[in-house]
């Protein structure tokens, strides 16, 4: 039977397709909650998903109904119970921006996030799926961060889960993170909370015994939380701890915690970090594990610039402890002024942290009589005399005991002479609250070992100045902290003691190469205490035969002080050896010419840091730590070798030379380019002597290295200069060419940096230097194949026009313009001729001639491009003169020759063939967008 069309005419018989378009019409007719329950409760699990990412598009639309929002937030609450691990990971991924709405809406919809999203996100962190719990803890953190918590909801909703979560019985993933989010947001809610709700259950953490991932968190977070709760409660509560921890059996916790090492030394004490966290660290450094050793290496550095004393670095760790002995290291903003080798004094500090003998560096002396001028001189060179004592017998002197022989040799100098009867060093004011200094801050090794620098114990002359006056006024700068010096001299049992454990420790692992050497090292160190009981015997019996009053009088007498001199820290000019030696024992045939390693050992030795710590930096650069340690320890001792180097003070370079030239000449380019890039703030912390004498050569050798070393120099190549003597700095001007010449070709950065420090460089340099040295660059550079480097060219000679023009005569500028007319503005390229009006809109954006001599020197030619065949040279003219020209009062005040002339190449411009030159030569620079993305594209031409 056929079938016609006919057949199926009937309206019953009709079928009915619907189109997904009719779908989204049905959803365009239900209102934004009526679309919401609809999908949350599909079984669809993209469906659900696709309503947790539009939660809040759909808070924006009800935005203006206060229980419609309500509304949406309780349907929120519903949809965290999915069952759905994915559903429930993308409704947090939401929640802070919902939290944030709700905060900015908080009037319509008071405690909306308090109520409604707090209470699932707190659920969230001890959920069963790792997916959710990730995503709530960083959902937390952000709103912690934020501040979108309130003070309240922290103590009363989120502490209390976390310390549940961290109880004994909790999940060991749950309780690792939950660890973890305690540590991170300790920050975040203050020292109050911090002490009273995570504080004590972070110390039981620090403890547990049963899982080492716990303790391994506690200690990668262990500086935060001592930075956070402060010096008191570190100490007191968190240092036993962290002693633990550094012991751990686990080699990663021990890890964990040299890497916070700094973080935690800034939270303590200067005297903890000098007694306990340095041999801490030491035992940390000669640790078993290679990775602990590597880790505890690169945080020494950083561990070092700890003890900066603000007296010489003028920097504290933290700026609300100003007056307190905490003191931070902070290179970008260093308070050191370059003036001679002095630091700047404008810095409060506390007495025990200032050393004895330099504490008064800086002080003026005013002699009453002839006898004082006597004595004063005397204690001079009895100060000097004793850097010269026998070498093989320092070595077994402590520092103390030196200065006992020094005060019984003066006393009886003063009582031979019948007119003193001052001791050597006062002492103590009982009712005085400082403490007692101890015997390394007595003991200035930079002085003791430090041959032949004439040092003057200042301390001694004001006591003088003190007996005779009977007065001292209490506001001076001058006044020193009276002392006490221990009879006993002698190193502690205590120290020995130390050493030999330390020894015991090391023992079990001395297979170890590094283990063994450190072994070695400390082997010798307790040899040598038991030698000081017997070196100070000899010193004593040898006393009285080699102070001879008579010799020392007369020969201390030729040496006098200047009543209104400032005394330096360093003396410019070193007197000769053997013109100044005066012994204190007969064994004086030894030669000064020659130093033994013994010797040089000696001049390494400071006060400033504990001496260990010191021994084990300069270690670094020992090819065998490269082994042992790590193959980029040298990089990592060069990264922190500036903030060792503030630590230590100017007046210590000494101990860190020989190794910063290791460094300099490291095969490795990338320890070289690290102290190729630092060399600048080197140089503010030496001062301008010792950075002649030492730093520039290794600046030279840079400026030849690898282009990967001299970028590192060029980036503050003005930085640099600018601290050198000007006869000093122009011998650079002969060497500023060569870094046209770069490896490879397509380094255009090289150029352009080059470009921004030539800008830089205008002002530390005459304008004959200018013209004669930076101007063949600069013309160079705006000559170069990339664009970038050309813009920068621009502000350069507009720059050095200015300059020029300003100087006296200003012959100068006039041969740069005339060089800039007739090496581009009548240049055979488009390009050159392009580049020449490029130059002349920014000298007139910039103001770097007067408008009268611009329309001299300069417009004259810029009008003659009018007629110039390339129609980009027009372009740009047309948009010069309309957008920047004309803009200027000179044009627009009065009516002159020069503006007739602006105006006549105008309206010819108007009447260009180009339909660009018209637009931009008729049109005003805001009078449309499109007239401003159209002079964006004509300036970027070529």
């Amino acid at each position: 039977m056929a079938v016609g069309v006919d057949d199926y005419s009937s309206e019953s018989d009709v079928i009915i397709i619907p189109s997904a378009l009719d779908f989204v019409s049905q959803d365009e007719m239900l209102t934004p909650l009526g679309r919401l329950d609809k999908y949350a409760a599909s079984e669809n699990v993209f469906n659900r998903q696709m309503v947790a990412r539009s939660l809040l598009d759909t808070l924006k639309e009800v935005s203006d109904d206060e229980r419609d929002c309500i509304a949406v937030l309780e349907r929120v609450s519903r949809l965290a119970d999915d069952s759905e691990p994915t559903v429930r990971a993308e409704l947090m991924e939401q929640v802070p921006h919902i939290a944030l709405f709700c905060q900015e809406n908080r009037p319509s919809i008071p405690y909306a996030f308090s109520k409604y999203l707090l209470p699932i996100v707190v659920r969230y962190l001890a959920d069963q799926n790792n997916q959710v719990r990730k995503t709530s803890q960083a959902a937390l953190l952000t709103l912690l961060e934020q501040e979108l918590i309130d003070r309240f909801d922290v103590e009363t909703k989120v502490c209390p889960v976390l310390i549940d979560l961290t109880a004994p019985d909790s999940n060991d993933d749950v309780k690792t993170e939950a660890v973890a989010i305690m540590c991170k947001m300790a920050p975040m809610v203050g020292k109050d909370i911090t002490e009273r709700l995570i504080l004590p259950r972070f110390c039981e953490m620090c403890c547990d015994c049963r899982m080492f991932h716990v303790r391994k968190v506690c200690a990668a977070n262990f500086g935060d939380i001592c930075s956070v709760v402060g010096q008191q409660a570190t100490e007191e509560m968190l240092l036993p701890r962290f002693f633990q921890l550094c012991s751990d059996n686990v080699w990663g916790v021990r890890k964990a915690c040299a890497e916070c090492f700094m973080a935690v030394s800034c939270a303590t004490s200067q005297e903890i970090r000098r007694t306990k966290l340095s041999s801490l660290f030491i035992n940390l450094i000669s640790d078993p594990s290679r990775w602990v050793r590597q880790a505890a290496f690169q945080s020494l550095g950083p561990f070092i610039s700890t003890f900066a004393n603000p007296s010489s670095s003028g920097q504290y760790f933290k700026e609300e402890n100003k007056n307190s002995e905490d003191i931070v290291l902070e290179e970008k903003n260093s308070e050191i002024v370059r003036d001679g080798d002095k630091f700047s004094e404008n810095v409060q500090f506390r007495r025990e942290d200032v050393p004895l003998d330099v504490c008064l560096c800086k002080s003026n002396l005013r002699l009453e009589n002839n006898m004082e001028d006597h004595t004063q001189t005397c204690r001079k060179s009895l100060s000097e005399s004793h850097i010269h004592l026998d070498r093989s017998l320092h070595s077994t002197l402590s520092s103390v005991s030196l200065h006992s022989i020094l005060q019984e040799a003066v006393d009886e100098l003063e009582q031979s002479s019948g007119n003193l009867n001052t001791t050597l060093i006062p002492e103590m004011d009982v009712s005085s609250p400082e403490p007692s200094l101890t015997d390394q801050e007595l003991y200035n090794s930079f002085h003791f070992w430090r041959t032949p620098l004439p040092v003057i114990d200042l301390d001694l002359e004001l006591e003088l100045e003190q007996d005779t006056e009977k007065t001292l006024d209490p506001e001076s700068p001058e006044g020193a902290p009276e002392v006490t010096v221990p009879d006993s001299p002698n190193i502690t049992m205590a120290t020995r003691k130390e050493l030999e454990e330390m020894i015991e420790n090391l023992e079990p692992h001395i297979d170890d190469p590094d283990v063994k050497a450190q072994v070695e090292v400390l082997s010798a160190a307790l040899r040598a205490t038991n030698m000081d009981t017997e070196g100070e015997k000899l010193v004593s019996l040898d006393r009285e035969e080699d102070l001879q009053d008579e010799i020392l009088i007369k020969e201390l007498r030729k040496c006098k002080i200047n009543q209104d001199d400032a005394v330096p820290l360093i003396s410019d000019s070193v007197e000769s050896m053997d013109s100044t030696i005066n012994y204190l024992h007969n064994d004086s045939d030894l030669s000064t010419d020659s130093f033994s390693p013994e010797d040089e050992r000696k001049s390494k030795v400071q006060d400033v840091v504990p001496q260990a710590l010191l021994d084990q930096y300069l270690s670094m650069t020992d090819p065998s730590r490269a082994q042992t340690v790590d193959t980029e320890i040298a990089k990592h001792c060069a990264y922190s070798l500036p903030g060792v180097a503030l630590t230590l003070g100017r007046q210590n370079w000494h101990c860190l030379r020989e190794t910063y030239e290791t460094l300099a000449s490291d095969m490795q380019w990338k320890v070289r380019r690290t102290l190729a890039f630092s060399i600048h703030e080197l140089a503010v912390i030496l001062g301008d002597q010792l950075t002649a004498a030492d730093l520039v050569p290794i600046f030279n050798g840079f400026l030849k290295d690898l282009d990967e070393v001299r970028i590192g120099v060029l980036k503050h190549l003005h930085d640099f200069l600018k601290l050198l003597h000007i006869d000093k700095r122009r011998e650079y001007l002969y060497q500023l060419q060569e870094f046209l010449v770069t490896d490879n070709s397509r380094n255009w950065r090289f150029r352009a940096e080059l470009a921004e420090q030539l800008i830089l460089l205008l002002d530390l340099y005459s304008p004959r230097d200018v013209y004669d040295y930076l101007r063949p660059i600069a013309l160079n550079l705006c000559a170069d194949k990339v664009s970038s480097v050309r813009w920068i060219s621009y502000k350069l000679v507009s720059e050095m026009v200015k300059k020029l023009h300003m100087a006296t005569p200003s012959t100068f500028g006039v041969d740069l313009i005339n060089e800039l007319v007739e090496n581009f503005g009548r240049c055979p390229k488009w390009s050159g001729r392009q580049t020449f009006v490029f130059v002349c809109q920014t000298v007139i954006e910039d103001d770097c001639l007067p408008m009268d001599q611009f329309a001299v020197h300069l417009m004259p030619h810029l009008l003659n491009l009018a007629n110039d065949s390339v129609p980009n040279v027009r372009v740009l003219l047309a948009k010069t003169l309309r957008q920047t020209l004309l803009e200027k009062e000179y044009f627009l005040s009065s009516a002159n020759s020069h503006q007739e002339a602006v105006e006549q190449t105008l309206m010819a411009l108007q009447m260009d063939s180009d339909n660009d030159v018209k637009y931009f030569a008729s049109v005003h620079p805001s009078s449309n967008k499109t007239a401003e993305d159209a002079m964006s594209t004509a300036s970027s031409t070529y």
